[in-house]
């Protein structure tokens, strides 16, 4: 949505929405965390907006005195680093197509002031990629305002590391790059969502609260502590990432969904390796991982595949046709049985007889 400036407060406006990813192959560790670039090459998949997503609203007006932030409401502290990087690079970006004649550049994002709000239709800091989405959607938006086009993920990247892979739909992978200077830590399309109609996506919200550690200061520990962590990045990440791909272009399902229960399931030991270890998953969370493989070995094929990012909710990845099924499995919670015909004990207050 873009409304004109208005003439009498010449105020430029711009709302966009981006959406949530989920990681198959997992990023988990920084060599640079003031550019965010990781120690791994990391593969998500990008989930419709339907269900999850974040909305960005961003004005732009000489009348603004300074830039400001809201999030889901509540004003932000602009000055927050990460969010300071993304409007410096957009600016310059800008100032860049500017000066190299671009006639479509609205000179006035450069020296006018922003006012940003955003929201998120999901809960924020729970495991859910909010900050992915978030700032593929603030760097999404403040282009379009700013008059800026073409590659972008390396912009969102410093925002959040894996908020440049919700800069593209489908399947998208993240080139870890071996440049200092992060030019080529970028994310990739591998295919668009158009390629696996039948892949399905279930979120389990298994708890909407803060996880109790960071992903910022969750990595960082990580990285300074588990040798398990370096081992993967080294060893392990590089072999998946080619199957992953090759698995994500032939359909094959089963290939996916093993590699991304073991990756989810590596990813979690690297946070128990870390010192002190962390815990993301609960019990339900354990849980969730049982119900997937008793499921598949009922079946004695893999036909649900679970991950879980640094939170305890689940993500199930499956096909159409097990969708129906699976969820009646997964089951709902308690719930009160309405018809008195079902009660266990009589009027008598002892239990009824069995027919």
């Amino acid at each position: 949505i873009k409304m004109p400036e208005d003439s009498g407060k010449k105020l430029t406006m711009v709302t966009c929405s981006a959406p949530v990813n989920i990681a198959v192959i997992k990023y988990w560790g920084k060599r640079d965390e003031e550019l965010i670039l990781p120690i791994n090459s990391s593969l998500s998949v990008t989930l419709h907006q339907d269900q999850l997503k974040t909305t960005t609203t961003v004005a732009c007006s000489r009348s603004f005195q300074e830039d400001r932030i809201w999030l889901n409401g509540k004003e932000e502290d602009i000055t927050q680093p990460r969010l300071q990087s993304c409007l410096r690079e957009i600016r310059c970006l800008s100032r860049k197509r500017r000066s190299d004649g671009e006639a479509d550049v609205d000179a006035a994002g450069l020296s006018h002031k922003v006012h940003i709000c955003s929201v998120n239709n999901f809960p924020t800091a729970a495991g859910l990629a909010s900050s992915a989405a978030g700032y593929a959607c603030l760097v999404y938006t403040l282009s379009r305002v700013m008059g800026v086009e073409g590659e972008l993920s390396a912009v969102s990247r410093q925002g959040s590391g894996s908020a440049c892979r919700s800069m593209y739909g489908g399947f998208v992978q993240w080139i870890m790059g071996q440049q200092e200077d992060g030019k080529d830590s970028l994310a990739q399309q591998v295919e668009p969502e158009t390629h696996w109609p039948e892949l399905r996506v279930l979120v389990l919200v298994v708890s909407a609260e803060r996880k109790p550690v960071g992903s910022t200061s969750g990595m960082q520990t990580s990285v300074e502590t588990s040798i398990l962590l370096k081992h993967r990045a080294d060893s392990v990440v590089p072999a998946r990432m080619k199957e992953m791909i090759e698995a994500v272009h032939k359909r094959d399902f089963t290939a996916f969904a093993e590699l991304t229960m073991k990756d989810s399931n590596q990813f979690h030991a690297t946070c128990l390796d870390t010192y002190p270890p962390i815990f993301y998953l609960n019990d339900v969370s354990r849980r969730v991982i049982n119900l997937v493989h008793r499921y598949n070995r009922h079946y004695r094929e893999t036909k649900v595949a679970y991950t879980f990012d640094a939170g305890p909710n689940a993500v199930i990845y499956t096909l159409q046709q097990n969708v129906e099924e699976f969820v009646q499995v997964a089951g709902p919670g308690p719930r009160v049985v309405e018809d008195p015909s079902e009660h266990l004990l009589g009027s008598d207050g002892l239990p009824k007889e069995s027919a």
